[in-house]
Protein backbone atom coordinates (compact mmCIF):
# COMPACT_ATOMS: atom_id res chain seq x y z
CA UNK A 1 0.00 0.00 0.00
CA UNK A 2 1.04 3.39 -0.64
CA UNK A 3 2.31 5.66 2.34
CA UNK A 4 1.05 8.88 3.41
CA UNK A 5 3.85 10.77 0.85
CA UNK A 6 2.71 8.95 -1.78
CA UNK A 7 -1.21 9.17 -1.17
CA UNK A 8 0.00 12.90 -1.42
CA UNK A 9 1.29 12.77 -4.65
CA UNK A 10 -1.27 10.18 -6.26
CA UNK A 11 -4.00 12.74 -4.83
CA UNK A 12 -2.53 15.66 -6.66
CA UNK A 13 -1.87 13.96 -9.71
CA UNK A 14 -5.69 12.82 -9.37
CA UNK A 15 -6.73 16.28 -8.36
CA UNK A 16 -5.62 18.37 -10.98
CA UNK A 17 -4.30 15.48 -13.99
CA UNK A 18 -6.29 14.59 -17.11
CA UNK A 19 -7.44 10.72 -16.19
CA UNK A 20 -6.14 9.45 -19.64
CA UNK A 21 -4.06 6.76 -17.74
CA UNK A 22 -4.36 4.54 -14.68
CA UNK A 23 -0.88 4.19 -13.22
CA UNK A 24 0.28 1.70 -10.98
CA UNK A 25 0.20 3.01 -7.17
CA UNK A 26 3.75 3.93 -6.85
CA UNK A 27 5.14 7.10 -7.08
CA UNK A 28 8.54 7.39 -8.32
CA UNK A 29 11.76 10.04 -8.07
CA UNK A 30 14.57 8.35 -8.68
CA UNK A 31 16.59 6.09 -11.31
CA UNK A 32 19.65 4.45 -12.08
CA UNK A 33 20.84 1.25 -14.39
CA UNK A 34 18.23 -0.71 -14.18
CA UNK A 35 16.24 -0.03 -11.07
CA UNK A 36 13.97 2.77 -9.88
CA UNK A 37 13.06 4.47 -6.52
CA UNK A 38 10.05 5.48 -5.05
CA UNK A 39 9.65 8.58 -2.35
CA UNK A 40 9.62 6.11 0.21
CA UNK A 41 13.10 4.86 -0.71
CA UNK A 42 12.48 1.69 -1.58
CA UNK A 43 13.65 0.22 -4.65
CA UNK A 44 12.00 -1.33 -7.91
CA UNK A 45 13.24 -3.50 -11.04
CA UNK A 46 11.77 -1.77 -13.72
CA UNK A 47 10.39 -4.29 -16.06
CA UNK A 48 8.61 -1.64 -17.93
CA UNK A 49 11.72 0.58 -19.57
CA UNK A 50 8.85 3.19 -20.16
CA UNK A 51 7.46 1.18 -23.02
CA UNK A 52 11.54 0.72 -24.41
CA UNK A 53 12.31 4.30 -24.00
CA UNK A 54 14.75 3.59 -21.56
CA UNK A 55 17.12 0.77 -23.23
CA UNK A 56 20.17 2.54 -22.18
CA UNK A 57 19.28 2.56 -18.76
CA UNK A 58 18.49 4.85 -16.16
CA UNK A 59 20.41 8.25 -16.33
CA UNK A 60 23.33 6.62 -18.06
CA UNK A 61 26.62 9.01 -16.43
CA UNK A 62 27.62 9.38 -20.47
CA UNK A 63 23.95 10.96 -21.26
CA UNK A 64 23.53 13.01 -17.92
CA UNK A 65 26.72 14.16 -19.30
CA UNK A 66 25.78 14.58 -23.08
CA UNK A 67 22.33 16.63 -21.75
CA UNK A 68 24.17 18.67 -19.30
CA UNK A 69 27.21 19.75 -21.86
CA UNK A 70 24.72 20.87 -24.79
CA UNK A 71 21.92 22.51 -22.68
CA UNK A 72 25.00 24.76 -21.27
CA UNK A 73 25.87 25.33 -25.04
CA UNK A 74 22.47 25.77 -27.56
CA UNK A 75 19.05 23.87 -26.70
CA UNK A 76 16.95 24.92 -29.56
CA UNK A 77 16.71 26.90 -32.23
CA UNK A 78 13.92 25.72 -34.08
CA UNK A 79 14.37 24.81 -37.86
CA UNK A 80 14.90 28.15 -39.00
CA UNK A 81 18.39 27.81 -38.68
CA UNK A 82 21.23 25.34 -39.04
CA UNK A 83 23.06 23.51 -36.44
CA UNK A 84 26.29 21.82 -36.09
CA UNK A 85 24.18 18.49 -34.03
CA UNK A 86 21.61 18.01 -36.55
CA UNK A 87 23.88 17.60 -39.51
CA UNK A 88 26.51 15.09 -37.39
CA UNK A 89 23.02 13.21 -36.22
CA UNK A 90 21.85 12.95 -39.45
CA UNK A 91 24.83 11.78 -40.80
CA UNK A 92 24.98 9.25 -38.39
CA UNK A 93 21.86 7.83 -38.07
CA UNK A 94 21.84 7.37 -42.11
CA UNK A 95 25.18 5.70 -42.17
CA UNK A 96 24.17 3.06 -39.05
CA UNK A 97 20.84 1.99 -40.78
CA UNK A 98 21.68 2.74 -44.77
CA UNK A 99 18.52 5.24 -45.63
CA UNK A 100 19.05 8.03 -48.02
CA UNK A 101 16.93 10.11 -45.75
CA UNK A 102 15.80 10.97 -42.13
CA UNK A 103 12.73 13.83 -40.79
CA UNK A 104 13.01 14.07 -37.31
CA UNK A 105 10.18 14.85 -34.92
CA UNK A 106 9.44 14.34 -31.34
CA UNK A 107 6.94 11.50 -30.40
CA UNK A 108 6.47 8.17 -32.10
CA UNK A 109 2.97 9.28 -33.32
CA UNK A 110 4.25 12.31 -35.08
CA UNK A 111 6.66 10.44 -36.92
CA UNK A 112 4.28 8.01 -38.06
CA UNK A 113 2.01 10.95 -38.93
CA UNK A 114 4.87 12.01 -41.01
CA UNK A 115 5.13 8.22 -42.43
CA UNK A 116 1.45 8.35 -43.61
CA UNK A 117 2.52 12.44 -45.53
CA UNK A 118 5.55 10.71 -47.10
CA UNK A 119 3.65 7.67 -48.29
CA UNK A 120 0.73 9.63 -49.65
CA UNK A 121 3.00 12.15 -51.32
CA UNK A 122 4.89 9.41 -53.15
CA UNK A 123 1.74 7.90 -54.12
CA UNK A 124 0.58 10.84 -55.72
CA UNK A 125 3.65 12.20 -57.46
CA UNK A 126 5.88 8.90 -58.05
CA UNK A 127 2.98 6.21 -58.35
CA UNK A 128 -0.03 8.42 -59.90
CA UNK A 129 -2.66 7.57 -57.95
CA UNK A 130 -5.43 10.35 -58.35
CA UNK A 131 -5.72 13.36 -55.69
CA UNK A 132 -7.32 11.62 -52.47
CA UNK A 133 -7.59 8.15 -53.61
CA UNK A 134 -4.52 7.31 -51.86
CA UNK A 135 -4.86 3.90 -49.41
CA UNK A 136 -2.87 2.56 -46.86
CA UNK A 137 -3.64 -0.72 -45.52
CA UNK A 138 -2.76 -1.52 -41.77
CA UNK A 139 -3.08 -4.36 -39.64
CA UNK A 140 -5.79 -5.45 -37.17
CA UNK A 141 -4.63 -5.33 -33.70
CA UNK A 142 -2.37 -2.18 -34.66
CA UNK A 143 -1.12 0.42 -32.54
CA UNK A 144 0.78 3.37 -33.86
CA UNK A 145 -0.42 6.30 -31.30
CA UNK A 146 -2.84 8.16 -30.29
CA UNK A 147 -3.55 11.10 -32.51
CA UNK A 148 -6.57 11.60 -34.31
CA UNK A 149 -5.81 10.26 -37.84
CA UNK A 150 -3.75 7.51 -36.03
CA UNK A 151 -6.62 6.18 -33.52
CA UNK A 152 -9.05 6.45 -36.84
CA UNK A 153 -7.65 3.30 -38.38
CA UNK A 154 -7.17 1.39 -34.82
CA UNK A 155 -9.15 -1.66 -34.48
CA UNK A 156 -9.59 -0.95 -30.69
CA UNK A 157 -12.97 0.92 -29.94
CA UNK A 158 -11.65 2.15 -26.87
CA UNK A 159 -9.28 4.15 -28.41
CA UNK A 160 -12.02 5.70 -30.76
CA UNK A 161 -15.05 6.38 -28.23
CA UNK A 162 -15.93 9.70 -28.39
CA UNK A 163 -12.80 11.08 -30.96
CA UNK A 164 -14.79 11.11 -34.69
CA UNK A 165 -14.96 11.93 -37.08
CA UNK A 166 -12.17 10.30 -38.50
CA UNK A 167 -10.66 10.73 -42.12
CA UNK A 168 -10.21 7.77 -44.46
CA UNK A 169 -7.65 6.76 -46.60
CA UNK A 170 -6.74 3.06 -44.45
CA UNK A 171 -8.01 -0.37 -44.71
CA UNK A 172 -7.38 -3.10 -42.16
CA UNK A 173 -6.07 -6.56 -43.03
CA UNK A 174 -5.24 -9.75 -40.85
CA UNK A 175 -1.97 -9.48 -38.63
CA UNK A 176 0.13 -12.74 -38.45
CA UNK A 177 -0.12 -14.58 -35.05
CA UNK A 178 -1.09 -17.34 -33.13
CA UNK A 179 -4.49 -17.14 -34.66
CA UNK A 180 -3.84 -16.32 -37.72
CA UNK A 181 -1.27 -17.88 -40.21
CA UNK A 182 1.23 -16.59 -42.47
CA UNK A 183 -0.80 -18.01 -45.33
CA UNK A 184 -3.80 -16.37 -43.94
CA UNK A 185 -2.77 -12.89 -43.14
CA UNK A 186 -0.80 -12.69 -46.62
CA UNK A 187 -4.25 -13.27 -48.62
CA UNK A 188 -5.76 -10.97 -46.50
CA UNK A 189 -3.53 -8.16 -46.81
CA UNK A 190 -3.29 -8.58 -50.55
CA UNK A 191 -6.77 -9.30 -51.03
CA UNK A 192 -6.94 -5.29 -49.70
CA UNK A 193 -4.75 -4.09 -52.82
CA UNK A 194 -5.81 -1.88 -55.34
CA UNK A 195 -4.50 0.68 -57.60
CA UNK A 196 -4.85 3.34 -54.98
CA UNK A 197 -2.67 1.50 -52.38
CA UNK A 198 0.35 3.46 -51.90
CA UNK A 199 1.31 2.12 -48.40
CA UNK A 200 1.53 -0.99 -46.21
CA UNK A 201 2.11 0.06 -42.76
CA UNK A 202 2.72 -2.29 -39.72
CA UNK A 203 5.07 -3.22 -36.88
CA UNK A 204 6.93 -5.96 -37.22
CA UNK A 205 6.29 -7.08 -33.74
CA UNK A 206 2.88 -6.14 -32.23
CA UNK A 207 3.51 -4.35 -28.60
CA UNK A 208 0.69 -2.79 -27.34
CA UNK A 209 -1.45 -5.80 -28.66
CA UNK A 210 0.52 -8.30 -26.17
CA UNK A 211 4.08 -8.86 -27.88
CA UNK A 212 2.11 -10.91 -30.74
CA UNK A 213 5.09 -12.12 -32.86
CA UNK A 214 4.43 -13.19 -36.44
CA UNK A 215 5.53 -16.70 -38.04
CA UNK A 216 9.22 -16.56 -38.98
CA UNK A 217 8.91 -15.72 -42.90
CA UNK A 218 5.78 -13.73 -43.22
CA UNK A 219 7.86 -10.39 -42.95
CA UNK A 220 9.21 -11.44 -46.11
CA UNK A 221 5.70 -12.37 -47.89
CA UNK A 222 4.48 -8.66 -46.99
CA UNK A 223 8.11 -7.69 -48.48
CA UNK A 224 7.29 -9.69 -51.28
CA UNK A 225 3.42 -8.64 -51.53
CA UNK A 226 4.57 -4.76 -51.49
CA UNK A 227 7.77 -5.59 -54.46
CA UNK A 228 5.21 -7.28 -56.70
CA UNK A 229 2.90 -4.60 -56.54
CA UNK A 230 4.56 -0.97 -56.06
CA UNK A 231 3.42 -0.35 -52.80
CA UNK A 232 5.90 1.29 -50.19
CA UNK A 233 6.23 -1.05 -46.45
CA UNK A 234 6.50 0.85 -43.95
CA UNK A 235 7.36 -0.54 -40.24
CA UNK A 236 6.94 0.84 -36.97
CA UNK A 237 9.92 0.26 -34.83
CA UNK A 238 9.23 2.63 -32.32
CA UNK A 239 9.43 -0.26 -29.61
CA UNK A 240 10.72 -3.12 -31.15
CA UNK A 241 13.58 -0.76 -32.85
CA UNK A 242 17.28 -0.04 -31.26
CA UNK A 243 18.31 -3.48 -30.17
CA UNK A 244 15.29 -4.19 -28.34
CA UNK A 245 14.43 -7.93 -30.16
CA UNK A 246 17.98 -8.71 -30.01
CA UNK A 247 19.38 -6.99 -33.36
CA UNK A 248 18.82 -3.64 -34.63
CA UNK A 249 16.21 -3.97 -36.00
CA UNK A 250 13.56 -6.74 -35.40
CA UNK A 251 13.19 -6.06 -39.78
CA UNK A 252 16.84 -8.25 -39.51
CA UNK A 253 15.49 -11.23 -38.35
CA UNK A 254 13.51 -11.42 -41.76
CA UNK A 255 16.45 -10.66 -43.38
CA UNK A 256 14.40 -7.92 -45.36
CA UNK A 257 14.66 -4.35 -45.52
CA UNK A 258 11.50 -1.72 -45.77
CA UNK A 259 10.94 0.96 -47.83
CA UNK A 260 10.63 3.57 -44.75
CA UNK A 261 11.16 3.16 -40.74
CA UNK A 262 9.75 4.94 -37.97
CA UNK A 263 11.69 5.45 -35.27
CA UNK A 264 11.14 6.69 -31.58
CA UNK A 265 11.90 6.43 -27.61
CA UNK A 266 15.24 4.89 -27.41
CA UNK A 267 16.42 6.90 -29.73
CA UNK A 268 16.38 9.77 -27.07
CA UNK A 269 18.61 7.72 -24.61
CA UNK A 270 15.90 7.52 -22.14
CA UNK A 271 16.80 11.52 -21.53
CA UNK A 272 14.62 13.60 -23.85
CA UNK A 273 11.57 12.65 -26.86
CA UNK A 274 13.05 12.51 -30.30
CA UNK A 275 11.47 10.62 -33.37
CA UNK A 276 12.33 9.82 -37.33
CA UNK A 277 11.42 8.87 -40.39
CA UNK A 278 13.80 7.36 -42.48
CA UNK A 279 13.35 6.34 -46.28
CA UNK A 280 14.90 7.13 -49.81
CA UNK A 281 15.00 10.08 -51.52
CA UNK A 282 12.39 9.11 -54.02
CA UNK A 283 10.36 9.12 -51.16
CA UNK A 284 11.47 12.08 -49.05
CA UNK A 285 11.95 14.80 -52.19
CA UNK A 286 8.30 14.99 -52.25
CA UNK A 287 8.70 17.47 -48.94
CA UNK A 288 9.33 20.58 -50.00
CA UNK A 289 9.78 23.60 -47.43
CA UNK A 290 6.43 24.12 -45.13
CA UNK A 291 5.21 20.94 -45.76
CA UNK A 292 5.79 19.88 -42.80
CA UNK A 293 8.05 20.35 -39.54
CA UNK A 294 7.80 20.97 -35.49
CA UNK A 295 9.66 23.88 -34.04
CA UNK A 296 11.04 21.27 -31.01
CA UNK A 297 11.81 18.60 -34.16
CA UNK A 298 15.11 17.99 -34.70
CA UNK A 299 16.78 20.55 -31.70
CA UNK A 300 20.68 20.73 -30.97
CA UNK A 301 19.54 19.24 -27.40
CA UNK A 302 17.66 16.17 -28.38
CA UNK A 303 20.20 15.31 -31.48
CA UNK A 304 22.91 15.67 -29.81
CA UNK A 305 21.83 13.04 -27.21
CA UNK A 306 20.44 10.82 -29.51
CA UNK A 307 24.09 10.53 -31.45
CA UNK A 308 25.32 9.76 -28.14
CA UNK A 309 22.59 7.30 -27.94
CA UNK A 310 23.02 5.54 -30.95
CA UNK A 311 27.04 5.10 -30.13
CA UNK A 312 25.82 3.47 -26.75
CA UNK A 313 23.80 1.05 -28.24
CA UNK A 314 27.61 -0.29 -29.64
CA UNK A 315 29.50 0.32 -26.56
CA UNK A 316 27.40 -1.10 -23.93
CA UNK A 317 26.96 -4.00 -26.05
CA UNK A 318 23.47 -3.50 -25.71
CA UNK A 319 22.04 -5.10 -28.90
CA UNK A 320 24.14 -8.16 -27.98
CA UNK A 321 22.82 -7.96 -24.21
CA UNK A 322 18.92 -8.31 -25.48
CA UNK A 323 19.97 -11.13 -27.12
CA UNK A 324 21.53 -13.66 -25.20
CA UNK A 325 19.64 -12.72 -22.43
CA UNK A 326 16.26 -12.04 -23.44
CA UNK A 327 16.84 -15.77 -25.00
CA UNK A 328 17.65 -16.92 -21.40
CA UNK A 329 15.02 -14.92 -19.85
CA UNK A 330 12.20 -16.06 -22.01
CA UNK A 331 13.47 -19.93 -21.78
CA UNK A 332 13.41 -19.64 -17.77
CA UNK A 333 9.94 -17.91 -17.73
CA UNK A 334 8.64 -20.91 -20.03
CA UNK A 335 10.01 -23.44 -17.66
CA UNK A 336 7.23 -22.09 -14.61
CA UNK A 337 4.73 -24.80 -15.02
CA UNK A 338 1.48 -23.28 -13.47
CA UNK A 339 -1.54 -23.46 -14.87
CA UNK A 340 -2.32 -19.45 -15.09
CA UNK A 341 0.39 -19.41 -18.00
CA UNK A 342 -1.35 -19.51 -21.76
CA UNK A 343 1.89 -18.72 -23.25
CA UNK A 344 5.42 -16.92 -23.45
CA UNK A 345 6.59 -15.07 -26.21
CA UNK A 346 8.62 -12.42 -27.16
CA UNK A 347 12.07 -11.72 -28.96
CA UNK A 348 14.93 -10.29 -26.87
CA UNK A 349 13.92 -8.50 -23.79
CA UNK A 350 10.74 -7.77 -25.30
CA UNK A 351 8.40 -10.68 -23.81
CA UNK A 352 5.07 -11.08 -23.31
CA UNK A 353 3.32 -13.75 -20.78
CA UNK A 354 0.13 -14.15 -21.97
CA UNK A 355 -2.70 -15.77 -18.94
CA UNK A 356 -5.60 -17.90 -19.08
CA UNK A 357 -8.78 -15.35 -18.96
CA UNK A 358 -10.47 -17.78 -16.40
CA UNK A 359 -7.80 -17.61 -13.52
CA UNK A 360 -6.24 -14.06 -12.82
CA UNK A 361 -6.34 -10.25 -14.14
CA UNK A 362 -2.90 -9.21 -15.54
CA UNK A 363 -3.06 -6.03 -13.80
CA UNK A 364 -3.89 -7.89 -10.30
CA UNK A 365 -0.61 -9.89 -11.01
CA UNK A 366 1.50 -6.80 -11.91
CA UNK A 367 0.30 -5.39 -8.72
CA UNK A 368 1.11 -8.19 -6.68
CA UNK A 369 5.11 -8.02 -8.35
CA UNK A 370 5.29 -4.69 -7.48
CA UNK A 371 4.74 -5.31 -3.70
CA UNK A 372 7.58 -8.03 -4.26
CA UNK A 373 9.98 -5.09 -5.95
CA UNK A 374 9.24 -5.54 -10.02
CA UNK A 375 7.45 -3.11 -12.09
CA UNK A 376 5.56 -4.59 -15.10
CA UNK A 377 2.73 -3.79 -16.91
CA UNK A 378 -0.32 -5.46 -18.56
CA UNK A 379 -1.84 -5.12 -21.48
CA UNK A 380 -5.37 -6.07 -22.54
CA UNK A 381 -6.08 -7.56 -19.12
CA UNK A 382 -4.25 -11.23 -20.34
CA UNK A 383 -0.95 -10.01 -20.97
CA UNK A 384 2.31 -9.07 -18.68
CA UNK A 385 4.78 -7.28 -20.68
CA UNK A 386 8.53 -8.10 -19.84
CA UNK A 387 10.93 -5.06 -21.41
CA UNK A 388 13.69 -4.69 -19.31
CA UNK A 389 16.92 -1.50 -19.69
CA UNK A 390 18.65 -3.74 -22.47
CA UNK A 391 21.81 -2.92 -20.30
CA UNK A 392 20.01 -5.60 -17.05
CA UNK A 393 21.99 -7.97 -15.95
CA UNK A 394 21.49 -11.78 -15.61
CA UNK A 395 21.53 -11.50 -11.72
CA UNK A 396 19.54 -9.20 -11.97
CA UNK A 397 16.89 -11.47 -14.49
CA UNK A 398 17.45 -14.42 -12.14
CA UNK A 399 16.15 -12.03 -8.93
CA UNK A 400 13.07 -11.22 -11.23
CA UNK A 401 12.76 -14.73 -12.15
CA UNK A 402 12.56 -16.05 -8.55
CA UNK A 403 10.28 -13.02 -7.58
CA UNK A 404 7.77 -13.87 -10.98
CA UNK A 405 7.55 -17.71 -9.76
CA UNK A 406 7.24 -17.00 -6.28
CA UNK A 407 3.99 -14.71 -6.99
CA UNK A 408 2.75 -17.08 -10.11
CA UNK A 409 2.87 -19.75 -7.33
CA UNK A 410 1.24 -18.44 -5.49
CA UNK A 411 -1.53 -17.80 -6.70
Amino acid sequence: MPSSLQDNYIKKETLYGAKNYSPLSVVLNRGEGAYLWDVDGNKYLDMVSAYSAVSHGHSHPELVKTVRDQANKLAITSRAFYTEPFGDFLEQLTKVTGYENVLTMNTGAEAVETAIKAARRWGYLTKGIKEDKAEIIVADGNFHGRTTTIVGFSSEDSYKDGFGPFGGGFVEAKYCWSECSAEESLESFKSKINKNTCAILIEPIQGEAGIRVPEDGWLKMIRDLCDENNVLLILDEIQSGLGRTGKLFAYEHENIKPDGLILGKALGGAMLPISAFLSSKEVMNHFNAGSHGSTFGGNPLATRVASKALKLLYEDNLIENSASLGEYFKSKLKSIDNKIIKDVRGKGLWIGMELKKSEVNAKDLCLMLLNEGLLCKETHKTVIRFAPPLMISKEDLDWAINKITKVIRAI
